[in-house]
């Protein structure tokens, strides 16, 4: 089974051409996979200092250091 017509490698690719999809296409998907990598990131900085913000406010402050006092 072939995607791309040929039936031997033993052929000079120069004259086959596309041989995978999207050729020429590299420098751009790169740069797209970083800015979505570092956007990624960013996202999930700002989530997880949000839960971090709500989780340090859930506690009782007086039972907090009434608990710490015992030790």
């Amino acid at each position: 089974m072939s995607t791309n017509g040929l039936e031997s490698w033993a052929v000079d690719l120069a004259e086959v051409g596309a041989v995978y999809p999207f050729q020429g296409w590299e420098v751009a998907m790169t740069i797209l996979g970083v800015i979505f990598w570092i956007g990624w990131h960013r996202i999930q900085y700002v989530r997880e200092n949000e839960h971090l913000e709500k989780a340090k406010h859930i506690g009782d402050r007086e039972k907090v250091a009434a608990s710490l006092e015992r030790y």
